[in-house]
């Protein structure tokens, strides 16, 4: 069986081999990543992995189309021969770690648990800052264990998935979140989608959707640990790098206050922690990539350093330390914050359909 883990990375490199170790004890077999305009190293981090046989690296320098750096990379994913070769696929992010509670926790016990499913939704959750102002060179997944309760009410985003999927031509396309391009004549009532508390899911989840409902429990049998925050530092190079999806968008606070919770602890993810530290340390027996990894760590210390010389990087810096963790909202909050944003929905349909219909013919056409 191959497991396929599709990566994005920019300016990534000191996280990188413990993101490779980590997936390589879940069970993954195959790697393609992908990288663009790199100043840390990541793409020749990469190169030297490729050389050695551990994953499979291209260069996605553009041009890229209207759906931004991340979706080029889908679209050139999609022509890739492990892509054709692979029967589960998984497009992740450096910041998202398959944290699998089922059996023993590899990728085969959770097909094992959910027997019937040709797609599983692995719903995030969310690890905040844990007050942590200062980058450090260790485990992500050991540093941050502060994080969102297992049942959250708001925002959406803290709901969404991605989702592990049969590469069986069901559908044509790989996605950031979900597969894509629905092949014609494609029986979606023979294609099945769980989640992983083990409900099946509908065809909405089938087609279009890209979070789970939340309010209910979604972890059972896996979750994807989410660490979109990372330390404060970190976050600031994050800004620098810019949005994977949405590249000409500089992150803030309100990216931050809608990921930072805090309340509770999960340290789950530690059952893959000597496999991985085995994994890690043979990787970093080559000297090249031992030094191309202690290379990363320095150019971020001095990146951090050169952004707090320009003033919309500190005002950010500042801005994070004089800011509390997130505070979860309720349940009837949440239903009221709901109905506002469906009643949105409903005026912005209806201007649109004002604006077409008083729309000159020719414009129309």
């Amino acid at each position: 069986m191959r497991f396929l883990a599709i990566l994005s990375v920019r300016n990534e490199a000191a996280f990188l081999l413990e993101w490779l170790a980590h997936h390589r004890a879940v069970g993954f077999t195959d790697f393609l990543v992908f990288s663009n305009d790199c100043q840390d190293g990541t793409d020749r981090m990469l190169d030297r992995l490729d050389a050695l046989g551990h994953l499979t690296h291209v260069r996605n320098e553009g041009p890229y189309g209207k759906g931004g750096i991340q979706f080029t990379a889908m679209k050139l994913a999609d022509k890739h021969r492990l892509v054709k070769k692979a029967d589960w696929i998984l497009a992740l992010d450096i910041d998202e770690f398959v944290n699998i509670h089922a059996g023993r926790g590899s990728l085969g016990d959770l097909l094992e648990a959910l027997p019937d499913a040709d797609a599983i939704t692995l719903t995030w959750r969310l690890f905040g800052n844990g007050d942590t102002p200062r980058y450090e060179d260790r485990p992500v997944t050991e540093a941050f264990t502060r994080c969102a309760p297992p049942v959250i009410h708001w925002p959406w985003r803290a709901a969404m998935f991605k989702t592990l999927y049969r590469n069986d031509g069901t559908y044509r396309k790989t996605g950031v979140h979900r597969p894509r391009g629905l092949r014609d004549g494609a029986d979606l009532n023979a294609y099945r989608w769980f989640d992983c508390e083990g409900r099946e899911l509908g065809q909405a989840f089938k087609t279009k959707r890209l979070f789970s409902d939340y309010g209910q429990p979604n972890h059972r049998l896996a979750q994807l640990n989410h660490y979109p925050l990372g330390a404060m530092e970190s976050y600031v190079l994050k800004a620098d790098r810019g949005r994977a999806v949405h590249s000409d968008h500089m992150l803030g606070m309100d990216y931050w206050v809608e990921r930072n919770f805090n309340t509770d602890e999960d340290t789950s993810v530690s059952r893959y922690a000597a496999a991985r530290d085995a994994i890690r340390a043979l990787l970093m027996e080559d000297d090249k990539l031992a030094r191309l990894h202690a290379d990363a760590v320095a150019w971020r210390h001095q990146r951090f350093r050169e952004l707090m010389l320009q003033d919309p990087y500190r005002a950010l810096f500042s801005r994070l330390l004089m800011t509390p963790p997130s505070r979860p909202i309720n349940a009837v909050t949440a239903r009221t914050l709901t109905g506002f944003a469906l009643l949105g929905r409903r005026e912005e349909a209806r201007r649109a359909q004002e604006t077409s219909s008083s729309a000159p013919e020719a414009d129309r056409d």
